[in-house]
Formats: structure tokens, C-alpha cells, sequence
């Protein structure tokens, strides 16, 4: 019987280590891969990775300027399929942008479809739009894939190879910019000019010593698409120097009048900061100050921006201070904004923030490189030609014997033995002169093959010509070549001979203006103090009307609005809420208008939130100062307080202290009145005089005023005068509150029954 064979014992080999050893790499590694793989671009080729990967993606499809567009989904289903495997999303948002020439200051994809709009419209979904290389991007980026001049790594399943980097040959970090947010760092570079850029970098390969003021006396500054004005130009020099800091810029504005006189601002360029939603923005900002009245000199604001460019045209009473509007609109509207730049960007396989002369180093140093990869393999293909070149040549001159080579030999393997050594065996030659001579044959194996491959139309007397001349130009080429190669002027004259023909073909003129604008000035025009009436619906819209209007319409106000009192238009008013904190509220912030104008939702000009959040009680900051305020909870807390620790500069601040479980129900002034009654959910009263309860400050949470039982708890509050004729409903019977019998405070009352 066969032994049984025992069980192998395995050895434990547990690794012990400290969780946030584990945490802190696990987190380096992801931050390191989205800060190098994801977010930041290549200060050689100014790309993300999901760029270059979409772009050489579409070279690999053949989807070039001068084919027809090819479906989105199709590019971006490949391009995820093959090198970038992280949602399609993120591949199609890329093809939008570099198709978007409002966003880019040169726009590498021509896209064929809805691919979005400067007022913020998106894109419309990838299988309804198609797109295509652009010229620039195929010719300049992509054209020199086959010479070896960037090195292929393998694609992220490595089934196939892409490559570390696109041969660009033109700056398109700083034509371009960029912008990406990473893990503690984010990089936002404005995009530049085409030519000036080239000619910047032109200066710098001729004296690399010059300085970055010399770079901006040829590249000024940014040039954003959508134009605008750069007011700052003096900070500038520091910004490229240091490769940070802040680029005031601002819209255009025009003044138009029309034949009655009627003066109109138009605006044709707008800031680069204020693409997409922005836009809109900006006309909402402008009615908002017609809307508080901060300026009525505007009749009307329309956007007539169409395909041809932007056009927002704002119109004007006639006797309207122009200059003050439009200095109301830079001041108050983003149509004055600034552009944070941060020039970060992946230089020697880590993150850098370069200054713009490090920027041109960088691409000029990886220029020299491209070139010197691409005339490499350029010379060693024209050194492998001129070797078949010369062995057919030489062919021709022993041509006969090579004929009797073939016609002799059993197979091609003793021809080819016999061109390359000399060796005849094997071989029949029709006479002794003709061996001797094969004998002494020595052709290169490359010559060999060509010589074998060649068709005998080579023979003509014309080919013949050709080749010669062929020849020729080979040995010119490869003296060219190695000029380049080994004399470092020679190659810089080549580079600088590209970028002018990259100028000469694609630049267009500069779209942004640069000075030294001064800081506008703008004065407010002071409000004329005046009493309004507040009004208030249940839903919380809210408006103010002048004093008159609210007169002849009062049994109207009083029927629709919950809330109605008089206060001045240059004062605050105070919004107590269940959540036991005050939000303040400008009354210049309120339309003032017709009383049958709706007004707008308290939330919009204050930080109260109606989904999570009940009001309890709104007064003018005026009336408040002078009294003392009431503060009751539904557990039965309570507390005066001065109304002064009110009169604060905050939008919000906490009004009382709450236990947990616990909301105001009850925010009240005192005046005059003698007693509190307390009603609960239970019907249980308690009436006690209003002096029993304290004056605390606005952080306390108060006394107790009313011991409850089990889930009990104060429902209505109630303050009586000395003679009061207040009565509540208890069931069916009608209670008069100044009968019941006063007690002391936190005692527990009596039940009610109705």
C-alpha cells in the first residue's frame, strides 16, 4: 500500500508595520500619480496626459485635417480603450476644450457640431458631434512620430505602445496655457500669442543671457481669445519672473449714441475670466444694481452676443453720467477681474513652478533634442541608401557577370554567397574571365539584397541617370546632416527656420491690449434717507414700498403679507429664526418698488435658509436697539435680553444659547406688558409676571420657566398687559388668559380642559 505523502507546512510570513506608515505612502503615491499622470501639463509639449493621449490617438486613426471628421465617441471610445482608462468623460471634456477657441489661445481640434459656447452652453453629447485634427496639431506635434525623436513606453495594459511625449514644435504651454487642480497644487497659466512667442524664443536661442524684461519688450504679456485689457502691466516683469502672481484684466467698453441723443455702453470684449456662466452673471449683477438702486441711470441690458463676437449692450437715460456707469460696472461687476497665475508644470519628471524664461529653456533644450533624434535617424537612413546606391552602381558595371551569377546558381542563397565572398562553387559561368571576375566580387549583405531584388527596367540608361543623381543628393544630405550634428550653430539655424515657418503659417495678431490702466474710481451716490414699509409674504418674498403706497393699500397688505412695519431704506432688518441665530438684512438689499411687484426671497439677500430653518419673529434693527427682547424655547427656556448686543456688523450671529432637542418658538419685545402665560402641547397654562424671568446675554441659554412632564412641551407664549382681554380656544371652551391665576415661574402649571 502506498504511503500517504505528508502535507507541505507552509510558513507564516507576516509583515508587521504601522497603519499610517501604510496610510502616508499609499496617500504619496496617489497624490505623486495625479500630480505626474493626471493633472499637471509637460513643460516640453505644454499636454496632460489624457491630451497627448487623445491626440496621438486621433493621428492613429488617421483622423487628420484633410479627411473627414470622425464621431466623437468613436475617438473617445478608442482613445479610453487604449490608453486612458479612466471614463470616457474625461476624455471627451479634453476634446472639447482643445476644440474651444475661445479657451485656447491656438485650438489643436476642429470640432464639427455643437461643441459648446463662450456664455457657458456645454457641449452636446459625444455621438452627436465629430472632429478632426487641426492643421498645427498634426503638422507640428504629431508630424515627426516616425523618426525616433520621443521615446514609447508601453500603454497601461501593455498591449500597445504610446508615446512619454509629443514632438511640439512650437511653445504650446505658454500659446495654449493651462489649467488643472493636482493634490495640493493647482497650475493656471494664461495663454499668449503664437508669434510673439516664437519670436521670444528666437531671441532666447540667440543670446540665452537675455532677460526676462528683453523677453517682454517682444512678448508683452498674455493674449487672451476673448481680448480684454491688461491693466497692470509694471507688475508683470515679477509675475514672469517668479511665475506667479495676479493679471488685472477688464472688458472693453464702448460708448454708442443713438440719433435722439440717447447715450448706450457696449461691450465687446469681455475679461477671460468671465467665459461660461459668467456671462450671465454679469447681467444678473447689473440688475441687482438697478434692483437696490445703486445707480438709475440704466434703462436696459441686452445680450446680442452672436457668432460674430460679444456684444452686451447697455442702455442709458440721456442725461445719464456716463463715466460714473461705467466705472459702477468695473467696480461692482466682474467686468474687473483678476487672473491668478501659477506656472506650474512638470519639468524633469517632477513639479516646477518656472518663470517664462525657464519655460523657453525648457522647450528650446527639448527642440535641440528632437532634432538631434530625428537627424540621427535621417542619417543613418541616408547612410544605409547611399550603401545600396553605390552597390547598384557598381552592379551595373559588372552587370553581365552578375546575370551569369544568377542564371548559374541553384538557389539564391549561392548567388548571394558569390556577391557577397567571392565564393563561385556551384556556380556555371560561360567562360574562365567571367568566374575570375565573380571571384572577386565583395558587396555589402545590404548590397546584395538590393542587387538581387532589383528589376532589370533599373538598366535603362535613364534609371541609370536617376540613380546617379539619386546619389548625389544622398551624399549632399549626409554631409547636410552631419553639419547639423556636430555644429550647434547649424542646428539652432534649423530650429529658428521651423518656428518662422510655424509664425509665418499660423500666427494671427495680438487680441489683448497691454498698459498701465489707472484704479477707477467710483463714488456711490448717497442714498436719500427715507421711511418705508417692509412687507413679507408667508413664503418669505419680501420687499419695501414707500409709505404712501402702503397707506392706500393697507387692508390689501395686511391681508397678503404676514409681516408688515415701518423702517428707514439706509437701515437693517433683523430675522430671528427657530435655530436660535439673527440674520441681518440691508434694506437697500430689498427691491423698492410697486406694491404689486412680487420682491424676491428673503434667502437671497441673507444667510437664512428656508429648508432648514422657520422664522420666528422680523423687526427693524432701529426698533430693536431701544428694548429688550423675549427669547422662549418649546423645552421651556427662557431669558430677556438688551437689544443693543444685536446692533453687531455680522450677517449672522447667534442669538441664544440652545440645549440639544431644543428651538425657539418665541422672540419678543418688551414694553410694557406684566405677565407670561405659557401654553403647552397638553393645554397645560402657567401665568407668571414677566419680571420673574432674567436679563442674560445673548450666548445663555436662559432659566426654566415651566417644569414639564413626559413629552410635554410649551406650544404658545402669550404677554399680557395689566388689563388685557386676550383669549385662547381650549376644545370648545373660550379661555380669557387675564383670569387665570398667576403662580411663580418654573412651577408646573395647570391643565385646561375644554
Amino acid at each position: 500500500m502506498a504511503q500517504k505523502k505528508a502535507p507541505e507546512i507552509i510558513e507564516e510570513n507576516i509583515i508587521k508595520t504601522e497603519y499610517s506608515d501604510v496610510m502616508q505612502k499609499s496617500y504619496i503615491d496617489y497624490a505623486m500619480s495625479v500630480i505626474i499622470a493626471r493633472a499637471l501639463p509637460d513643460v516640453r509639449d505644454g499636454l496632460k496626459p489624457v491630451q497627448r493621449r487623445t491626440l496621438y490617438d486621433m493621428y492613429e486613426l488617421n483622423n487628420r485635417y484633410d479627411r473627414p471628421h470622425l464621431k466623437s465617441a468613436r475617438i473617445v471610445g478608442d482613445t479610453m480603450g487604449k490608453y486612458h482608462p479612466h471614463g470616457d468623460s474625461s476624455i471627451y471634456d479634453c476634446l472639447v476644450v482643445m476644440s474651444q477657441d475661445f479657451k485656447k489661445g491656438m485650438a489643436l481640434v476642429d470640432g464639427h457640431g455643437n461643441f459648446g459656447s463662450i456664455e457657458g452652453d456645454g457641449a452636446a453629447a459625444m455621438r452627436y458631434t465629430e472632429a478632426r485634427l487641426r492643421k498645427i496639431a498634426q503638422e507640428e506635434m504629431l508630424s515627426d512620430l516616425d523618426k525616433d525623436v520621443v521615446d514609447f513606453v508601453p500603454n497601461y495594459d501593455e498591449t500597445d505602445k504610446e508615446p512619454v511625449v509629443l514632438p511640439c514644435r512650437f511653445p504650446n504651454l505658454l500659446v495654449n496655457g493651462s489649467e488643472g487642480i493636482a493634490v495640493g497644487m493647482a497650475t493656471n497659466m494664461p495663454p499668449h500669442n503664437l508669434g510673439e512667442v516664437i519670436d521670444a524664443e528666437v531671441a532666447y536661442m540667440k543670446n540665452n543671457m537675455i532677460t526676462t524684461e528683453e523677453l517682454l519688450k517682444i512678448m508683452p504679456g498674455p493674449d487672451f481669445p476673448t481680448g480684454g485689457i491688461v491693466t497692470n502691466q509694471d507688475e508683470l516683469k515679477e509675475i514672469y519672473e517668479t511665475g506667479t502672481g495676479k493679471i488685472k484684466i477688464r472688458g472693453k467698453i464702448e460708448l454708442e449714441v443713438a440719433k435722439g441723443g440717447k447715450p448706450s455702453l457696449v461691450i465687446t470684449e469681455i475679461p477671460y475670466t468671465m467665459i461660461g456662466a459668467n456671462i450671465s452673471k454679469f447681467m444678473l449683477d447689473i440688475v441687482s444694481l438697478i434692483d437696490t438702486r445703486k445707480t438709475t441711470d440704466i434703462v436696459d441690458i441686452s445680450n446680442q452676443s452672436s457668432k460674430e463676437g460679444i456684444r452686451i449692450v447697455i442702455e442709458l437715460k440721456k442725461d445719464a453720467d456716463v463715466e460714473n456707469v461705467r466705472n459702477m460696472l468695473l467696480k461692482k461687476t466682474r467686468l474687473e477681474d483678476t487672473f491668478g497665475v501659477n506656472m506650474l508644470a512638470i519639468s524633469d519628471g517632477r513639479p516646477e513652478v518656472l518663470g517664462l524664461k525657464a519655460i523657453i529653456s525648457h522647450h528650446v533644450n527639448f527642440m535641440r533634442e528632437l532634432e538631434t533624434r530625428k537627424y540621427k535617424t535621417l542619417l543613418t537612413r541616408e547612410l544605409d541608401k547611399k550603401e545600396i546606391q553605390e552597390g547598384l552602381i557598381k552592379a551595373v558595371d559588372v552587370i553581365d557577370v552578375i546575370i551569369e551569377i544568377l542564371r548559374g546558381s541553384k538557389d539564391i542563397k549561392t548567388a548571394k554567397a558569390c556577391l557577397t565572398g567571392g565564393i563561385t562553387e556551384g556556380i556555371k559561368f560561360k567562360s574562365r574571365i567571367s568566374e575570375k571576375i565573380a571571384s572577386q566580387l565583395r558587396f555589402s549583405d545590404r548590397q546584395a539584397s538590393a542587387i538581387l531584388e532589383m528589376r532589370l527596367y533599373k538598366l535603362i540608361g535613364l534609371e541609370m541617370d536617376a540613380l546617379i543623381a539619386e546619389h548625389d543628393k544622398t551624399l549632399k544630405d549626409i554631409k547636410e546632416f552631419k553639419e547639423i550634428l556636430t555644429k550647434p550653430e547649424k542646428m539652432d539655424s534649423v530650429i529658428i527656420k521651423g518656428l518662422e515657418a510655424v509664425k509665418k503659417e499660423y500666427s494671427r495678431p495680438r487680441r489683448t491690449a497691454i498698459e498701465n490702466a489707472e484704479d477707477v474710481v467710483f463714488e456711490e451716490k448717497k442714498t436719500e434717507e427715507m421711511e418705508v414699509v417692509f412687507l413679507m409674504d408667508r413664503f418669505g418674498y419680501a420687499k419695501t414700498v414707500d409709505t404712501a403706497t402702503y397707506e392706500r393699500n393697507r387692508d390689501a397688505a395686511d391681508a397678503e403679507f404676514t409681516t408688515s412695519f415701518k423702517c428707514l431704506n439706509t437701515g437693517r432688518i433683523c430675522i430671528f429664526t427657530n435655530t436660535g441665530v439673527m440674520h441681518s438684512v440691508k434694506v437697500s438689499d430689498l427691491p423698492f418698488g410697486k406694491f404689486r411687484d412680487k420682491g424676491i426671497p428673503i434667502d437671497n439677500v441673507s444667510n437664512y435658509n428656508s429648508s432648514e430653518e422657520r422664522i420666528i419673529y422680523v423687526l427693524p434693527m432701529g426698533d430693536l436697539v431701544l428694548q429688550k427682547l423675549m427669547f422662549g424655547t418649546k423645552n421651556g427656556m427662557f431669558k430677556q435680553v438688551y437689544g443693543s448686543e444685536f446692533d453687531v456688523i455680522k450677517r449672522t450671529v447667534a442669538a441664544t444659547g440652545l440645549a440639544d432637542q431644543d428651538e425657539v418658538i418665541s422672540v419678543f419685545p418688551v414694553t410694557e406688558q406684566k405677565y407670561v402665560v405659557l401654553q403647552t402641547e397638553f393645554d397645560v397654562f402657567l401665568k407668571f409676571e414677566l419680571d420673574e424671568i432674567p436679563l442674560k446675554k445673548k450666548g445663555a441659554i436662559g432659566v426654566r420657566a415651566i417644569k414639564l412632564t413626559g413629552n410635554d412641551h410649551v406650544s404658545n407664549v402669550y404677554y399680557l398687559f395689566e388689563e388685557d382681554d386676550t383669549s385662547v380656544k381650549v376644545g370648545s371652551r373660550e379661555v380669557l388668559l387675564s383670569r387665570l391665576k398667576a403662580a411663580r415661574r418654573d412651577t408646573k402649571g395647570s391643565k385646561l380642559r375644554g
